[in-house]
């Protein structure tokens, strides 16, 4: 059991981790159940895996309780679905001091968020994600948002829950791709800034992926406590530290995108490619070896992550791919930051990339 608290002042709260929480959630999330209630949110996936679960806790808690049941999938994240959910919670009466719960992975974390952001000018609503992906990146932190035609997460806010509840055990019902999917976040903590995590993640790697459970709650907590502390220095990312939580994902959304944000890439998928991208595009700058951005490439491939366009399904031309990065929510004065590499563990952010340099890079990688 590991608590890790995400200092923000008013907005402080605490990270839960413990095998077997989603069976004691009643007892442990009741102080914030304001009026001995809670609305539920989840998908149609998660409700047949984890509902019975959570439901049985908060009954024996003595808390009622109300659930809407979305779609599954990365198109859950969107405008009609904002409207029903938003339009639930108010059926339900939903208060600003009201709890919401979003049970599952990012896509019910993000939505949920963003419709909790919003209801009533914000009520209280709190994370128990449910994928390895949402545990240790999703759902910490405040970034709430749905997707739009022109781009993924471009609409949304800030808005940090009261409470994250993680419970490793519901990663039992996963199968090894949306873990594995997960798990590249993890490793993005070992290649930011953490150089001796990375060395963990070679070695226990293999054991997360197969469901050892030292090993995942281990890389679990490691990671919360990681983004705890850069939310905590930087919330909105405004002084540039958080932005390094964005390794790979420039790259990454751009490859989401020309694969239509389906199923033929996961988006923890994207951001493997994505830091495999970063790293040898890095090393084509003659920023970080080569040594080191194979090794990166290895590991990733070693867990069955995709780590070149070609394993990312994308074969389309470096102009086509900076169209989709074009639409980067970060662009900035026509300036699109990249987060780059001088070794494992040394990531930094680069405002001054030419985008030339990045389409020529990108047709080489068509040949790998």
């Amino acid at each position: 059991m590991t608590d890790i608290r995400v200092a923000l002042g008013e907005r402080s709260y605490d990270i839960h981790v413990e095998a077997g929480a989603l069976d004691r959630a009643g007892d442990l999330l009741r102080p914030f159940a304001r009026r001995g209630r809670f609305v539920v949110v989840t998908d149609e996936n998660v409700a047949k895996s984890q509902w019975q679960r959570l439901e049985a806790s908060l009954t024996a808690a003595g808390i009622t309780h109300a659930i809407e049941i979305l779609p599954a999938g990365e198109s859950t994240k969107s405008w009609a679905n904002l409207a029903r959910v938003t339009d639930r919670l108010l059926e339900e009466g939903v208060e600003r001091s009201d709890t919401v719960i979003a049970l599952g992975g990012g896509v019910i974390g993000d939505l949920v968020g963003f419709a909790a952001s919003m209801l009533k000018r914000g009520c209280n609503f709190v994370q128990v994600p449910t994928t390895l992906l949402a545990q240790v990146d999703s759902s910490v932190g405040g970034k709430t948002a749905i997707n739009t035609k022109a781009g993924k997460n471009l609409i949304g806010a800030f808005y940090q829950p009261v409470h994250v509840l993680i419970d490793p055990t519901t990663l039992d019902t996963l199968g090894r791709r949306e873990v594995g999917a997960g798990y590249a976040e993890v490793v993005k903590y070992g290649l930011i800034d953490d150089p001796a995590f990375f060395d963990w993640c070679e070695v226990n790697g293999p054991a997360l992926l197969d469901g050892e459970a030292q090993a995942r709650e281990h890389a679990i907590a490691t990671s919360v406590a990681a983004k705890a502390r850069i939310v905590g220095e930087d919330e909105r990312e405004t002084s540039g530290t958080r932005a390094l939580l964005n390794l790979g994902h420039t790259f990454g959304h751009a490859l989401e995108a020309e694969t239509g944000f389906s199923d033929v890439l996961l988006h923890g998928e994207g951001v493997a490619a994505g830091m495999a991208l970063a790293f040898r595009f890095s090393g084509s700058l003659g920023l970080c070896s080569a040594a080191d951005a194979d090794r990166v490439t290895a590991h990733l491939r070693a867990a069955g992550l995709p780590a070149t366009l070609r394993e990312a399904h994308v074969d389309t031309t470096g102009a086509a791919l900076v169209a989709h990065m074009l639409h980067d929510k970060k662009m900035e004065g026509g300036r699109l930051p990249f987060l780059l590499a001088r070794g494992i563990g040394q990531t930094f952010l680069d405002k001054q990339v030419d985008l030339g340099a990045v389409e020529r890079f990108l047709d080489a990688e068509r040949t790998l």
